[in-house]
C-alpha cells in the first residue's frame, strides 16, 4: 500500500494505492466500480485462480470503490435470499503490519470493535514476496468503517524498505486424455527434462543388440 499527496481542487488530498485478492473472473464488476467510483482499478493478468486488484486514487474515490464491494460479493454462487458477510483480503506490505496490529493487540482489537468487522493479519509473508493477507470480514458498512481506518494507519506508518508484491500463481490445467484419465499439467521445464530422458533412452536402444542386430529407427 503507497500513498503521495496530490493537490486537488479541494486542496492537500491524499492518494493511495491498495491491493485485494480476488477469487474469479468479474472484469464487469470491476469495469462498474472503477467507472461508479472514479478511481483507477487495475486486475493482475493470467491464467490464475487469485487475482490481484490494485485501487489507486484520492482516498474519497477508494472509499466509494469500497462501498460497492459488496457487488461483488453478491456474484457468489450463494442463494439470493443469504446474506453471508462479506470477506476481503487485502495485501499490506508485512513492514506495517506491526502497526496495524499495535502494541500487545490494541489497534487491531479498537479496529474490530469500533467498526464490527472481524480483522485477520496473516502470520506468514504470502510466497515470494514481502507481503501478507489481511482478511476483513463483516457487513458491507463495517468493511468500509474498517478500510478508512487501516488507510489512516498505513499513511501514519509508511512501508521500510523495498517491498516484493505477491504475484499468485498461474493455475495447473490438467491435461485429459481420450479415456476420461486425467493428469497435472506438466510445467515446460518439466517437460523439457523429460524429453532430453527420452532422447537418451532411444539412443541407448539404438546400440542395444537385438535378435542378432539392432533396432533402427
Amino acid at each position: 500500500m503507497e500513498s503521495t499527496k496530490v493537490q486537488t481542487e479541494g486542496g492537500l488530498n491524499v492518494t493511495l494505492t491498495i491491493r485485494l485478492l480476488m477469487h474469479g473472473k468479474k472484469g464487469e464488476t470491476v469495469k462498474k466500480m472503477r467507472e461508479e467510483s472514479g478511481a483507477r482499478i487495475n486486475i493482475s493478468e493470467g491464467n490464475c485462480p487469485e487475482r490481484i486488484v490494485t485501487i489507486t486514487g484520492p482516498t474519497d474515490t477508494i472509499f466509494k470503490a469500497f462501498a460497492m464491494i459488496d457487488i461483488i460479493n453478491s456474484m457468489s454462487n450463494s442463494p439470493a435470499t443469504s446474506k453471508p458477510p462479506v470477506t476481503l483480503r487485502l495485501v499490506v506490505p508485512a513492514s506495517q503490519c506491526g502497526s496495524l496490529i499495535g502494541k500487545g493487540g490494541s489497534k487491531i482489537k479498537e479496529m474490530r470493535e469500533s467498526t464490527g468487522a472481524q480483522v485477520q493479519v496473516a502470520g506468514d509473508m504470502l510466497p515470494n514476496s514481502t507481503e501478507r493477507a489481511v482478511t476483513i470480514s463483516g457487513t458491507p458498512e463495517a468493511i468500509i468503517q474498517c478500510v478508512k481506518q487501516i488507510c489512516v494507519v498505513m499513511l501514519e506508518s509508511p512501508p521500510k524498505g523495498a517491498t516484493i508484491p505477491y504475484r499468485p500463481k498461474p493455475a495447473s490445467t490438467p491435461v485429459i486424455f481420450s479415456g476420461g484419465q486425467t493428469f497435472p499439467a506438466i510445467s515446460p521445464s518439466a517437460c523439457n527434462l523429460y524429453i532430453f530422458i527420452l532422447v537418451l533412452l532411444l539412443l541407448s536402444m539404438r546400440s542395444c543388440p537385438f535378435s542378432g542386430g539392432e533396432i533402427q529407427f
